[in-house]
């Protein structure tokens, strides 16, 4: 949890057992045999804030990969039991070869985040599940780590080509990445012989969000208050603290430090514990000496 706080994702490589992915990729490759966009998708309409339960039951391939404890443990933790789906959609991409075939340029999606200007302290999370094994030539989604709390308006980063310490998706068949709606991504180009398919759900909260995972690993020793600058012995670098103040290449000297702030507070909310802090990071941004000795004083005049 506290990686998915620093980062913004979790990734479960090949959770998906091989039976299902194939009985997955079966159902797709039907739908789109004739049809290469992904305008005919036999996918079940559901209206939104649908619970998930309702919305894929168990007697189908997707409500039975989402029922897997693993998986289903993932979505418990991170946004709670009764969930709503928001929505559902399949992405298919296939080989630049073919679409240039069909007079279609192959374009990489520009680089985005899906929910314009959301301030919400709550999140939604994105599953994407690769049915597929995905192969470095494959296009697989480009995703930038640690940039779901840096909050921007949706298309407004779409301007930014590369970004330094991106990542592009490359998995086993059946991983899925459990992102927080706010992680920066897009989609790439497609040069190998292969169609991609991606199956991306998104899925609203309807529980606070407050130690919804197994806590009882937590310690009062990872919240309490480190030496910081000097120290006599290394941290452990594995440790809470160290984890939520870990840099991603993309972070600049001083605003980098920004995103240390923003997770802090991020795992604040989620153990509820506005007193938590990671190497004093917001506790110095608290203390206002100054505005309780303007209090004293005037109440000692009166």
């Amino acid at each position: 949890m506290a990686e998915f706080a620093s980062r913004g994702f979790v990734k479960l490589e090949g959770v998906v057992p091989p039976s299902l992915n194939e009985s997955f990729l079966a159902e797709l490759e039907r739908t789109f045999a004739s049809d290469q966009t992904n305008k005919g998708s036999t996918m079940p309409a559901v209206p939104a804030g649908t619970t998930i339960d309702e919305a894929l039951p168990n007697e189908t391939i997707l409500g039975q990969i989402l029922r897997l404890p693993p998986i289903r443990g993932a979505i418990e933790s991170l946004v709670g039991t009764g969930s709503l789906l928001d929505h559902h959609f399949v992405h298919v991409l296939p080989p630049k070869n073919v679409l240039e075939s069909m007079g279609r340029q192959a374009n990489a999606q520009h680089l985005h985040q899906d929910s314009t200007i959301d301030v919400r302290e709550a999140f939604d999370i994105q599953l994407f599940y690769f049915p597929q094994q995905i192969d470095p030539e494959m296009g697989g989604t480009r995703y930038l780590p640690g940039s779901h709390l840096r909050i921007v308006n949706e298309g407004a980063i779409a301007r930014y080509q590369n970004v330094v310490g991106q990542q592009h998706v490359v998995c086993e068949a059946g991983t899925i990445f459990f992102m927080h709606h706010g992680i920066w991504h897009g989609g790439s180009i497609n040069v190998s012989e292969r169609t991609r398919y991606l199956y991306k759900l998104r899925l609203n909260p309807t529980v606070p969000q407050v130690r919804l995972w197994d806590t009882s690993d937590l310690t009062t020793v990872e919240s309490e208050p480190k030496p910081i600058f000097f120290v006599r012995q290394p941290s452990d670098p594995n440790s809470i603290q160290n984890i939520l103040t870990r840099s991603e290449p993309w972070f600049e000297g001083d605003t980098g430090r920004i995103e240390f702030i923003n997770r802090v507070r991020f795992w604040r909310r989620l153990l509820g514990d506005p007193s938590f802090d990671a190497h004093y990071w917001v506790t110095r941004l608290e203390q206002n000496p100054t505005a309780r000795d303007e209090i004293n004083t005037t109440l000692t005049s009166i």
